[in-house]
């Protein structure tokens, strides 16, 4: 893979081939797809790196007095070696970035391979192909977020960190000098907490910006208008708050803050700036001085950061990797808006003269972007279209039906899990149904195994799936574990020959879905339902019957008024279980082909600001278009899903599977409805049209390809949040 490094001794900068880093236990390998150079804190490495060495001296005092050190304890000669040692020899660069986790270490489970992450760190979120990067210095992306936006991370860490120090409250007033990157997003940061902020910075561009993106008022620490925005703003009291996010050896930050800090105000140093505090004016307004470091509460800490020891919540609200996440969320939802700082985006391999150009002055930049390989070419352009191939679906040779059984046999069913939906919303319609058998029950556990044997029937309990699935008189089993799972249960179901039923989602990935069809085209066991029940719904069904058949495309309406979750819900565990879009949103996207009669051919998804509420609108072979609109933000005592079907001059509605209507464009009308409690969304009738088909042998109720098709719609959701254009569903029917 190849890095950017840099020598300090010579100042070389290089992009090397270097070795892929191994994933160690606690951690996950990262492949980047942008990553930021902090045009502050990177810069002036690489400046420092091109000093003589009387300069690298100068700069880092800090560095001389543990040299002087050494000497004492170790002699001149032994001193020296290690010093040249160490400045001969390539370092790293970079510390905030976003990529696609590539493998998961031992012991790590909050995240998946494919999920988007960000990632933190002067030593491992390094401007490199590929990274490995311990638990508590990632954060899964929220959807909806480009990775772009998400490499910001770090670095807004650093101003979120350093915003948290000031403890600003609703309607104070804040003074940020230095508007470079640091400054800017402490500025956003201020706005978004409900501060007023005046900015200072001898760049008019930089002062600009900051007003468009909610400053109040900018301009140049050396005139009078920075002065004069503050006595208007605090009625010439003074500022509440003071953040030096400016560098450089000039003292007049400092100097301009107890100027304008009001009495016993707050001083925060962020960046990295020349300290000699004028004593008079910092003892006569008690001013209270306080330094930010870096990304939060465990940075330095090695147990923190390499270990995995998180500090907990109630004693440290505010970790490092709680401050990334929080960052992450605030730029999801439009809190904070990146977009505008980034003044370049370069091609990886560019990466050499791209510092160049930032170290001679001829590019100017807020933010600079290194875009890896995979990623658009244009950064600014509009993306381009996203094309996810739906899997082809291959049968080596066992066809679409099974051999009948005699008809006083029963079906033998096993189910794997027996939460909550399997209590409630399937073995209820099972238990006691004439030519079924429960046979066996599996669980992790013994006592929920032991349970559901007792309530529902099973003839056996056990925590052993492998003995299920090698019983051979066994004739289904039934998948309702939790998602994560899915789709490797159902792989080794299939290749043992038997039905399967799963709950949805089918799979979590496409490489899930891939490995599922892989195990039919082996085994030529296509024997398989996914829990898309909705299009079994005899209020749907009944609708569709009087809604007939169309001439013509149509257009399809379908809000989910899906709620919010409660708190330590499992479903809000998205980086084991996927999103929740990606778990139930299979439902809708097959009631809505089954509607119109074929597969989705595309897919495009856009998120709304601040909340998790999803638009989705698939488009059909015939022009027909569904929109499905997602939305968890909505009154909890609104019906949770309604759907509209329109074409050829008539409407069907559904109203919560409780009330239906179709109107013909003859003024005639069909209504029907039933009492809530009596909401049937079609569980009974999909469990019964299963069960007849591992007993017929008949087709399964649902064409292989239509589940395939559907659940890789689902998946495209994400990556078309991620692309922000529509995605092609190649191969679709």
């Amino acid at each position: 893979m190849k890095q950017v490094v840099q020598n300090y001794k010579s100042g070389e900068l290089a992009v090397l081939d270097v070795p892929v880093p191994g994933c160690k236990p606690g951690g996950v390998l990262v492949r980047s797809a942008y990553s930021l150079i902090s045009t502050g804190t990177e810069l002036m490495k690489v400046s420092e790196a091109g000093m003589s060495m009387l300069g690298k001296a100068r700069s880092r005092p800090d560095q001389v007095a543990k040299v002087m050190q050494s000497v004492a304890t170790n002699g001149v000669p032994a001193t020296y070696r290690k010093v040249m040692g160490k400045l001969d020899s390539y370092t790293p660069l970079g510390y905030s970035l976003c990529g696609v986790v590539e493998q998961v270490g031992a012991g790590t489970d909050d995240v998946a391979v494919g999920d988007v992450v960000a990632c933190a760190g002067n030593e491992h979120a390094l401007h490199a192909e590929l990274n490995w990067v311990p638990k508590n210095l990632y954060a899964r992306v929220p959807d909806g977020l480009a990775p772009r936006h998400a490499a910001f991370g770090t670095v807004g860490s650093i101003a979120l960190q350093g915003v948290r120090r000031g403890e600003p409250q609703l309607g104070e007033v804040a003074l940020v000098i230095g508007l470079g990157l640091i400054g800017q997003l402490v500025a956003q940061l201020l706005t978004a907490s409900g501060v007023r902020v005046v900015g200072a910075d001898p760049d008019p561009a930089r002062c600009e910006l900051a007003e468009r993106l909610g400053a109040a008022a900018c301009g140049d620490p050396a005139s009078a208008a920075v002065e004069s925005a503050v006595a208007e703003l605090t009625g010439g009291h003074g500022v509440d708050q003071v953040y030096l996010a400016a560098g450089g050896g000039s003292n007049q930050p400092v100097e301009l803050a107890a100027r304008l800090c009001r009495d016993r105000g707050r001083v925060v140093d962020i960046g990295k700036c020349r300290l000699d505090l004028p004593w008079n004016a910092y003892y006569e307004k008690e001013l209270d001085v306080r330094f930010s470091r870096s990304y939060g509460p465990g940075r330095y800490d090695p147990e923190y950061e390499l270990e995995g020891r998180d500090y907990p919540i109630g004693y440290v609200r505010w970790t490092e990797r709680r401050n990334l996440a929080c960052f992450l969320d605030l730029a999801a939802r439009g809190r904070v808006d990146v977009e505008p700082l980034v003044s370049h985006v370069a091609a990886f391999d560019d990466a050499v003269e791209t510092y160049q150009r930032l170290k001679d002055g001829d590019l100017k930049a807020v933010a600079v972007l290194f875009r890896y390989p995979g990623q658009p070419a244009e950064a600014r352009a509009e993306a381009p279209a996203v094309s996810v191939p739906v899997p082809a679906v291959k049968r080596s040779g066992g066809g679409s039906s099974s051999p009948s059984r005699g008809a006083g046999t029963p079906v033998r069913l096993a189910f794997v899990g027996a939460g909550n939906y399997a209590t409630s919303m399937l073995l209820p319609h099972l238990a006691g149904r004439e030519g079924v058998e429960l046979s066996t029950v599996v669980t992790t556990t013994a006592l929920s195994a032991a349970n559901a044997r007792r309530k529902f029937g099973f003839a056996a309990a056990t925590t052993d799936l492998d003995a299920v699935l090698g019983d051979k008189s066994v004739d289904a089993v039934f998948v309702v574990t939790r998602h994560s799972s899915h789709a490797e249960l159902t792989r080794k179901a299939l290749l043992a020959g038997k039905s399967v039923f799963v709950e949805k989602p089918l799979a979590l990935t496409e490489e899930e879905l891939a490995g599922v069809l892989a195990a039919v085209e082996e085994s030529g066991n296509d024997r398989l339902q996914v829990g898309f029940n909705r299009r079994f719904a005899p209020l749907l069904q009944e609708a569709g019957k009087r809604f007939g058949a169309r001439t013509g495309p149509a257009n399809l309406r379908y809000l989910v008024n899906a709620g919010r979750l409660q708190q330590g819900s499992w479903y809000l565990q998205q980086g084991v279980e996927g999103s929740r879009f990606a778990g139930e949103g299979g439902h809708f996207i097959d009631t809505a082909s089954w509607l119109l009669g074929a597969d989705p051919v595309s897919v495009y998804a856009v998120a709304a600001s601040g909340n998790e509420d999803l638009q989705v609108v698939l488009r059909y072979p015939d022009g027909s278009t569904a929109t499905l609109s997602y939305v968890t933000s909505g009154a909890p005592d609104f019906p949770k899903e309604t759907l509209d079907l329109v074409a050829d001059g008539k409407v069907l509605r559904l109203d919560d599977f409780v009330r239906a209507s179709v109107y013909d464009g003859r003024r005639r009308r069909w209504v029907s409805s039933r009492l809530p409690k009596a909401r049937d969304k079609g569980q009974s009738a999909q469990l019964a049209a299963f069960v007849r088909a591992v007993r017929t042998g008949g087709p399964m109720p649902v064409s292989l390809e239509s589940l395939a098709a559907t659940t890789a719609a689902t998946l495209a959701v994400r990556s078309g949040l991620a692309a922000g254009t529509p995605v092609t569903l190649t191969g679709a029917r």
